[in-house]
């Protein structure tokens, strides 16, 4: 993968400090970096997976909906974070490494660095009930 900008390493250090479990993507949608938090949802600790391109992750972590439906990929909060450069929010379930089925809420954010530079996306996400 391409070497990173400042705001984007800044982001990874950021969230490697947060109790609140995180994912970084770049503007192609590789995997950038996931925190501590977000391997206890994701199954599998980041230093044992590392960066992984769009294709690879987007099919390792399966997104569904409550009937167990795959998402289609123009529904994902973080694809519309990519895709149109804008917040987006979601209920949803996701099956990580692990293969257990956790029902999560996310929040996706577009990253937009000095002079509007897009530098990809952020999504914040935590366990809940049911």
């Amino acid at each position: 993968m391409s070497q990173q900008e400042i705001e984007t390493i800044l982001s990874r250090h950021w969230t490697s400090h947060l109790q609140t479990p995180a994912f970084l993507i770049d503007p192609e949608g590789n995997l950038l970096y996931y925190n501590e938090p977000a391997e206890l949802i994701l199954g599998r600790r980041f230093a044992e997976t590392g960066e992984m391109s769009a294709s690879e992750w987007t099919v390792t972590f399966l997104i569904t909906d409550e009937n167990n439906n795959l998402l289609p990929p123009e529904e994902l909060p973080l694809s519309i974070a990519l895709a149109e450069q804008r917040p987006a929010h979601k209920r949803l379930y996701l099956i990580g490494f692990d293969n257990r089925r956790r029902f999560i809420e996310t929040t996706c954010l577009p990253l937009i660095g000095q002079a509007g530079r897009f530098l990809g996306a952020i999504a914040f996400f935590w366990e809940l009930d049911g």
